[in-house]
Protein backbone atom coordinates (compact mmCIF):
# COMPACT_ATOMS: atom_id res chain seq x y z
CA UNK A 1 0.00 0.00 0.00
CA UNK A 2 1.38 3.97 -1.03
CA UNK A 3 2.44 5.49 2.15
CA UNK A 4 -0.27 8.25 3.48
CA UNK A 5 1.76 11.39 3.19
CA UNK A 6 1.36 13.54 6.75
CA UNK A 7 -0.18 17.01 6.91
CA UNK A 8 1.86 19.57 5.03
CA UNK A 9 0.21 22.16 6.83
CA UNK A 10 3.76 23.00 8.94
CA UNK A 11 5.65 23.33 5.70
CA UNK A 12 7.21 26.91 4.80
CA UNK A 13 6.74 28.35 1.76
CA UNK A 14 9.34 27.63 -0.88
CA UNK A 15 10.40 31.80 -1.49
CA UNK A 16 12.97 34.07 -2.41
CA UNK A 17 13.44 35.07 0.77
CA UNK A 18 14.23 30.92 2.12
CA UNK A 19 16.38 30.80 -0.79
CA UNK A 20 18.73 33.19 0.80
CA UNK A 21 18.14 31.90 4.03
CA UNK A 22 18.89 28.30 3.22
CA UNK A 23 21.64 29.42 1.15
CA UNK A 24 23.58 31.29 4.14
CA UNK A 25 22.54 28.90 7.04
CA UNK A 26 23.94 25.91 4.90
CA UNK A 27 27.18 27.43 4.03
CA UNK A 28 30.46 25.25 4.40
CA UNK A 29 32.47 27.81 2.96
CA UNK A 30 35.84 27.66 4.90
CA UNK A 31 34.47 25.12 7.29
CA UNK A 32 37.66 23.01 6.16
CA UNK A 33 40.24 25.56 5.63
CA UNK A 34 40.60 28.05 2.79
CA UNK A 35 41.97 25.89 0.78
CA UNK A 36 39.39 23.49 0.41
CA UNK A 37 38.23 22.02 -2.84
CA UNK A 38 35.94 18.89 -1.95
CA UNK A 39 32.91 19.99 0.07
CA UNK A 40 31.31 17.51 2.06
CA UNK A 41 33.96 14.91 0.60
CA UNK A 42 35.33 15.93 3.60
CA UNK A 43 33.24 13.81 5.92
CA UNK A 44 34.78 10.57 4.61
CA UNK A 45 37.40 10.54 7.00
CA UNK A 46 39.83 7.07 7.09
CA UNK A 47 36.81 5.80 10.16
CA UNK A 48 34.56 6.13 8.10
CA UNK A 49 36.30 4.11 5.30
CA UNK A 50 37.22 1.58 7.66
CA UNK A 51 33.69 1.54 8.84
CA UNK A 52 32.67 1.06 5.01
CA UNK A 53 35.24 -2.10 4.56
CA UNK A 54 33.79 -4.22 7.57
CA UNK A 55 29.81 -3.95 5.95
CA UNK A 56 31.50 -5.90 2.76
CA UNK A 57 30.33 -9.76 2.44
CA UNK A 58 29.99 -10.96 -0.70
CA UNK A 59 32.02 -9.15 -2.53
CA UNK A 60 29.91 -8.63 -5.34
CA UNK A 61 30.20 -4.80 -7.40
CA UNK A 62 26.57 -3.50 -8.59
CA UNK A 63 26.71 -0.87 -10.85
CA UNK A 64 24.91 2.06 -10.76
CA UNK A 65 25.64 3.65 -14.05
CA UNK A 66 24.08 3.71 -17.28
CA UNK A 67 25.94 2.33 -20.51
CA UNK A 68 27.39 5.58 -22.27
CA UNK A 69 26.12 4.72 -25.81
CA UNK A 70 23.58 6.73 -28.55
CA UNK A 71 20.76 4.65 -26.58
CA UNK A 72 21.22 7.26 -23.42
CA UNK A 73 19.21 9.94 -22.27
CA UNK A 74 20.60 12.91 -23.67
CA UNK A 75 17.90 14.65 -26.76
CA UNK A 76 19.48 17.60 -27.60
CA UNK A 77 18.62 19.91 -24.74
CA UNK A 78 21.11 22.37 -23.66
CA UNK A 79 23.18 21.54 -26.64
CA UNK A 80 23.91 17.85 -24.96
CA UNK A 81 23.88 14.76 -26.71
CA UNK A 82 24.55 11.49 -26.52
CA UNK A 83 28.02 9.89 -26.83
CA UNK A 84 29.28 9.53 -30.04
CA UNK A 85 31.61 6.39 -30.75
CA UNK A 86 34.40 6.87 -33.96
CA UNK A 87 37.12 4.32 -35.01
CA UNK A 88 40.16 5.94 -35.91
CA UNK A 89 41.68 2.63 -36.85
CA UNK A 90 40.00 -0.54 -38.02
CA UNK A 91 40.62 -4.48 -38.63
CA UNK A 92 39.34 -3.73 -42.18
CA UNK A 93 42.25 -0.92 -42.41
CA UNK A 94 44.34 -3.49 -41.32
CA UNK A 95 43.38 -6.21 -43.44
CA UNK A 96 43.28 -3.78 -46.46
CA UNK A 97 47.19 -2.61 -45.90
CA UNK A 98 45.80 0.82 -44.99
CA UNK A 99 47.40 1.00 -41.79
CA UNK A 100 50.50 3.58 -40.94
CA UNK A 101 52.68 3.72 -38.28
CA UNK A 102 54.70 6.10 -37.62
CA UNK A 103 58.48 5.02 -38.09
CA UNK A 104 57.68 2.31 -40.29
CA UNK A 105 57.14 2.60 -44.06
CA UNK A 106 55.07 -0.77 -43.65
CA UNK A 107 54.14 -2.37 -40.41
CA UNK A 108 56.50 -5.21 -39.61
CA UNK A 109 55.77 -8.73 -38.96
CA UNK A 110 52.42 -8.29 -40.04
CA UNK A 111 51.59 -6.29 -37.09
CA UNK A 112 48.19 -4.13 -37.09
CA UNK A 113 46.17 -2.41 -34.42
CA UNK A 114 42.64 -0.69 -33.70
CA UNK A 115 42.03 2.20 -32.08
CA UNK A 116 38.73 4.62 -31.60
CA UNK A 117 37.94 7.77 -29.68
CA UNK A 118 34.43 9.28 -27.71
CA UNK A 119 33.51 12.35 -27.82
CA UNK A 120 30.98 12.91 -25.03
CA UNK A 121 29.77 15.50 -23.27
CA UNK A 122 30.35 14.84 -19.25
CA UNK A 123 26.97 15.18 -18.16
CA UNK A 124 25.65 12.97 -20.90
CA UNK A 125 24.94 10.18 -18.54
CA UNK A 126 25.26 9.13 -14.91
CA UNK A 127 27.75 11.53 -13.61
CA UNK A 128 28.84 13.71 -10.02
CA UNK A 129 28.54 17.56 -10.28
CA UNK A 130 31.75 19.42 -9.81
CA UNK A 131 32.06 22.19 -7.54
CA UNK A 132 32.47 24.39 -10.47
CA UNK A 133 29.04 23.27 -11.78
CA UNK A 134 27.01 25.77 -10.31
CA UNK A 135 27.08 29.46 -10.25
CA UNK A 136 25.59 32.17 -7.69
CA UNK A 137 25.58 35.87 -7.76
CA UNK A 138 29.07 35.18 -9.44
CA UNK A 139 30.46 33.10 -6.63
CA UNK A 140 31.20 29.23 -6.77
CA UNK A 141 31.33 27.14 -3.54
CA UNK A 142 33.82 28.62 -1.13
CA UNK A 143 32.95 31.97 -2.35
CA UNK A 144 35.36 31.67 -5.49
CA UNK A 145 34.90 33.97 -8.29
CA UNK A 146 33.10 32.51 -11.14
CA UNK A 147 35.24 33.91 -14.15
CA UNK A 148 38.43 30.99 -12.58
CA UNK A 149 35.76 28.14 -14.48
CA UNK A 150 36.75 29.68 -17.97
CA UNK A 151 37.36 28.09 -21.60
CA UNK A 152 40.58 26.28 -20.64
CA UNK A 153 38.55 24.84 -17.44
CA UNK A 154 38.34 25.06 -14.27
CA UNK A 155 41.25 26.57 -12.06
CA UNK A 156 39.64 25.96 -8.72
CA UNK A 157 36.82 23.55 -7.65
CA UNK A 158 38.11 21.13 -10.62
CA UNK A 159 36.12 17.60 -10.23
CA UNK A 160 39.50 16.35 -10.58
CA UNK A 161 40.18 16.60 -6.99
CA UNK A 162 37.28 13.86 -6.05
CA UNK A 163 39.67 11.67 -8.04
CA UNK A 164 40.77 9.49 -4.52
CA UNK A 165 37.89 10.62 -2.15
CA UNK A 166 35.07 8.89 -3.29
CA UNK A 167 35.13 5.39 -1.43
CA UNK A 168 32.64 5.10 1.77
CA UNK A 169 29.66 3.70 2.46
CA UNK A 170 26.76 4.13 0.14
CA UNK A 171 22.97 3.79 1.37
CA UNK A 172 20.13 3.05 -0.75
CA UNK A 173 16.80 4.95 0.08
CA UNK A 174 14.10 2.99 -2.36
CA UNK A 175 11.40 5.96 -1.86
CA UNK A 176 9.41 4.43 -5.12
CA UNK A 177 9.80 0.61 -2.99
CA UNK A 178 8.56 2.44 -0.21
CA UNK A 179 5.21 4.22 -1.23
CA UNK A 180 4.28 0.54 -2.74
CA UNK A 181 4.47 2.22 -6.79
CA UNK A 182 6.91 1.09 -9.45
CA UNK A 183 7.73 4.92 -10.00
CA UNK A 184 7.22 8.29 -8.40
CA UNK A 185 4.97 10.65 -10.73
CA UNK A 186 6.57 13.16 -12.21
CA UNK A 187 6.66 16.49 -10.15
CA UNK A 188 6.21 14.04 -6.94
CA UNK A 189 7.97 15.90 -3.76
CA UNK A 190 10.43 13.77 -1.60
CA UNK A 191 10.17 16.06 1.77
CA UNK A 192 12.50 14.89 4.85
CA UNK A 193 9.72 12.86 6.30
CA UNK A 194 9.72 10.16 3.34
CA UNK A 195 13.61 10.28 3.84
CA UNK A 196 13.25 9.25 7.50
CA UNK A 197 10.16 7.40 7.34
CA UNK A 198 11.95 5.17 4.58
CA UNK A 199 15.37 4.86 6.31
CA UNK A 200 13.28 3.24 9.81
CA UNK A 201 11.51 1.16 7.58
CA UNK A 202 14.66 -0.36 5.87
CA UNK A 203 15.76 -0.30 9.42
CA UNK A 204 18.97 2.36 8.21
CA UNK A 205 20.58 4.83 10.44
CA UNK A 206 22.32 7.50 7.87
CA UNK A 207 25.18 8.51 9.56
CA UNK A 208 28.02 11.12 8.89
CA UNK A 209 30.20 10.44 5.91
CA UNK A 210 27.41 8.07 3.84
CA UNK A 211 26.50 8.79 0.19
CA UNK A 212 22.98 8.49 -0.10
CA UNK A 213 21.28 6.75 -3.50
CA UNK A 214 17.62 7.87 -3.24
CA UNK A 215 15.61 5.76 -6.14
CA UNK A 216 12.68 6.75 -7.61
CA UNK A 217 12.15 4.77 -9.89
CA UNK A 218 11.90 7.68 -13.04
CA UNK A 219 14.97 6.15 -14.62
CA UNK A 220 13.45 2.63 -14.93
CA UNK A 221 10.49 3.91 -15.66
CA UNK A 222 11.55 5.52 -18.98
CA UNK A 223 13.78 2.63 -19.80
CA UNK A 224 10.98 -0.05 -19.22
CA UNK A 225 8.94 2.67 -22.04
CA UNK A 226 11.85 2.63 -24.12
CA UNK A 227 11.12 6.47 -24.35
CA UNK A 228 13.25 9.39 -22.60
CA UNK A 229 10.67 11.93 -23.34
CA UNK A 230 11.16 14.87 -21.78
CA UNK A 231 13.80 13.47 -18.95
CA UNK A 232 16.02 16.47 -19.42
CA UNK A 233 14.41 19.05 -17.34
CA UNK A 234 11.44 18.15 -17.94
CA UNK A 235 8.70 17.40 -14.95
CA UNK A 236 10.18 14.73 -12.29
CA UNK A 237 10.04 13.28 -8.99
CA UNK A 238 12.91 14.74 -6.61
CA UNK A 239 13.82 15.83 -3.36
CA UNK A 240 11.78 19.10 -2.30
CA UNK A 241 13.97 22.24 -1.73
CA UNK A 242 12.98 21.67 2.02
CA UNK A 243 15.16 18.62 2.48
CA UNK A 244 18.23 21.19 2.46
CA UNK A 245 18.10 21.00 6.65
CA UNK A 246 18.57 17.05 6.56
CA UNK A 247 21.13 17.26 3.94
CA UNK A 248 23.20 19.33 6.05
CA UNK A 249 22.49 18.28 9.39
CA UNK A 250 23.07 14.76 8.63
CA UNK A 251 26.49 15.17 7.15
CA UNK A 252 26.43 13.39 4.41
CA UNK A 253 28.90 12.90 1.81
CA UNK A 254 26.74 13.20 -1.26
CA UNK A 255 23.33 12.24 -2.23
CA UNK A 256 22.51 10.60 -6.16
CA UNK A 257 19.25 10.04 -7.82
CA UNK A 258 18.05 7.78 -10.59
CA UNK A 259 16.75 11.74 -11.80
CA UNK A 260 17.89 14.05 -14.24
CA UNK A 261 18.43 16.60 -11.76
CA UNK A 262 17.90 15.88 -7.91
CA UNK A 263 14.88 18.17 -7.29
CA UNK A 264 11.33 17.98 -7.73
CA UNK A 265 10.58 19.61 -11.28
CA UNK A 266 8.53 21.88 -11.93
CA UNK A 267 10.98 23.62 -9.39
CA UNK A 268 8.83 24.67 -6.00
CA UNK A 269 9.91 28.08 -6.28
CA UNK A 270 7.97 30.47 -8.80
CA UNK A 271 10.22 31.71 -11.60
CA UNK A 272 13.69 29.32 -10.60
CA UNK A 273 15.68 26.74 -11.86
CA UNK A 274 17.13 24.36 -10.11
CA UNK A 275 17.45 26.14 -6.01
CA UNK A 276 18.13 23.53 -4.20
CA UNK A 277 21.31 23.20 -6.12
CA UNK A 278 22.63 26.43 -5.56
CA UNK A 279 22.21 25.13 -1.86
CA UNK A 280 23.44 21.75 -2.33
CA UNK A 281 26.65 22.04 -4.88
CA UNK A 282 27.04 26.17 -4.12
CA UNK A 283 26.69 26.66 -0.82
CA UNK A 284 26.95 23.37 1.71
CA UNK A 285 29.79 22.20 -1.29
CA UNK A 286 27.11 18.59 -1.35
CA UNK A 287 28.30 15.69 -3.69
CA UNK A 288 25.58 15.81 -5.70
CA UNK A 289 25.12 12.33 -8.57
CA UNK A 290 22.49 12.26 -10.90
CA UNK A 291 21.05 9.59 -13.87
CA UNK A 292 22.22 6.99 -11.53
CA UNK A 293 20.22 3.78 -12.15
CA UNK A 294 19.79 0.54 -9.20
CA UNK A 295 16.57 -1.28 -9.92
CA UNK A 296 14.60 -1.93 -6.97
CA UNK A 297 15.58 -4.86 -4.50
CA UNK A 298 12.17 -6.18 -5.41
CA UNK A 299 11.79 -5.82 -9.27
CA UNK A 300 14.24 -5.15 -11.88
CA UNK A 301 12.52 -3.14 -14.57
Amino acid sequence: MPTVQPKTANRPAVTPALLEEYCKKFRNWGRWGPEDEIGTLNFITPDVIKRAATLVRKGKVISCALNFDTNGPQTGAFGRVNPIHSMVATGTDHATGRQKLAGFETLPYGWGFADDQVTMFLQCGTQWDGLGHIFHHGKMYGGRDASLVSSTGAARNGIEHYKDKIVTRGVLLDIARHKGVDALRPGEPIYIEDLESCAASQRVTVEPGDIVLVRTGDVGRRLRERSWGTFSAGDAPGLSFLTAPWLYDKSIAGLATDTWGAEVRPNELPGSFQPLHLVMVVNMGLLVGEIFHRPSSKKAP
